[in-house]
């Protein structure tokens, strides 16, 4: 499986029958960071997903595993949106909770009012 950021929508007037009902994303191949680490490619999206969701793909014969017809050629399939990336260190991505021992954030000072009374 890959990561990958949604482009956006590929709009093909004209499919074979097995891609009928699938919409065609152009996505762009990140790594676990989320930075761009590839040329975009399309891909058929099983799952509604739409521009900027950060997904996984995966590609080869695997790709038309998720489709109805499981024998429909295609490169590339979206099958998951990520939510979050832990990764090792400590260092978290996409809304992933703060890794087990990481500091946590300092809390924001208070605002003051109008007497400088917080």
């Amino acid at each position: 499986m890959h990561f990958a950021r949604v482009l956006g929508p590929l709009v093909a007037t004209a499919k074979i029958r097995p891609l009928e009902g699938y919409r065609l994303l152009w996505i762009e191949p990140t790594d676990a960071r989320g930075r761009a680490s590839g040329e975009p490619l399309v891909a058929v999206d099983t799952g509604q997903y739409s521009h900027g969701e950060w997904v996984y793909f995966v590609t080869s014969r695997e790709a038309s595993l998720p489709l109805r017809d499981s024998f429909c050629a295609v490169d590339a399939a979206i099958v998951g949106k990520v939510d979050c990336v832990d990764l090792e260190g400590g260092v978290s991505t996409f809304g992933c909770d703060p890794a087990p021992g990481a500091e946590p954030a300092a809390a924001a000072p208070a605002a003051a009012d109008a007497t400088g009374t917080p």
